[in-house]
């Protein structure tokens, strides 16, 4: 099983009338709710760990976590409110950007609602996005990273998020402070970007990373594929997929949940085995990844693909 930690909030479309009302649509999501349902779909059993209000947005949350197949015996609930992202778009399609998430239930984690013991059966533990950041469910993260790392695999997805952290100096010496205790990092090359400043070659944060700590470093350039560096070896890239693409949203939660997921099927996720991972190996994994993000990217929203949905795409 893989432990999600992290954020599972509401996205708020909204868009403006020509008579002047607002047109809303209200999604489930958040970057580890979404890797949660994908490790579902693909065929992994998955565990999500993190704080969800007793709200009707949070009762919308667990429902659909639920009926994913998603375990929530480590979901923490409260009487706060859940978090909701605002995306605004005028008349003319510009697009703007507010979030509320000051107190809400995802940020109250704290260090007594970390489980006190995780079954071996938890092959892997994986952190993302904001939650790694904010305080106190940051440091609660933090805490449980160092605790674990000696016992599961941890993975980081980064999934930089500049109108929650605008200070990226501070951004990156929160984030910096798990890599000691990361054996994955999947990031995207925007992500890279937005937190290195443009004049920062990719290469040169990988390499940063890998002195830091983490073995595995992926970063998913879009439409043009993925790098993955494993340390020692030379870096390996897969192309993209031609696909007609719909929007992107959920395309990197995708490739994440679909990397972990293939290297649990080749039983090289436990830690232990992790170490044993060849270039071939990871190889294959990015190309089910690409694949498998590919198809998140012809649905609208985060309509995450199943298993057999990859190999199909993978046969054609």
């Amino acid at each position: 099983m893989i432990l999600v930690c992290g954020e599972a909030l509401i996205d708020l479309f909204v868009t403006n009338r020509p008579d002047g009302h607002l047109n809303t649509e209200a999604v489930l999501g958040g970057s580890p709710f979404n890797v949660a349902v994908a490790l579902s779909r693909l065929g992994e059993p998955a565990s999500f760990f993190g704080g969800l209000s007793t709200d009707s947005f949070g009762q919308a949350l667990a429902q659909r976590l639920g009926a994913e197949g998603v375990d929530l015996s480590y979901a923490v609930r409260s009487e706060s409110l859940t978090t909701i992202s605002v995306v605004a778009a005028d008349r003319h399609g510009h697009p703007s950007y507010a979030f509320h998430g000051e107190g809400k239930a995802d940020r109250q984690l704290a260090a007594e609602d970390l489980p006190p013991v995780l079954p071996d059966s938890i092959a892997a533990i994986t952190f993302g996005s904001y939650s790694m950041i904010v305080e106190p469910v940051g440091d609660s993260f933090l805490k449980l990273a160092e605790r674990e790392k000696g016992r599961s695999t941890i993975s980081l997805d980064p999934n930089v998020r500049p109108t929650v952290t605008p200070k990226m100096s501070e951004w990156r010496d929160r984030f910096e402070a798990f890599l000691p205790h990361a054996d994955i990092v999947k990031a995207s090359d925007e992500d890279v970007a937005a937190a290195y400043c443009e004049s920062e070659r990719i290469d040169s944060v990988v390499e940063r990373w890998h002195r830091a700590g983490p073995r595995l470093v992926m970063v998913t350039h879009g439409g043009k594929g993925a790098a993955a560096y494993l340390r020692g070896h030379p870096p390996i890239t897969v192309p993209g997929r031609e696909v007609s693409v719909v929007d992107t949203v959920g395309a990197g939660d995708t490739f994440h949940a679909a990397v972990l997921a293939f290297l649990a099927r080749i039983n090289r996720l436990a830690k232990s085995q992790f170490q044993s991972l060849t270039v071939p190996e990871l190889m294959e994994a990015l190309k089910y990844a690409v694949a498998a993000s590919s198809i998140t990217c012809t649905r609208r929203g985060a309509d995450l693909p199943t298993h057999q949905a990859v190999v199909n795409a993978l046969a054609s």
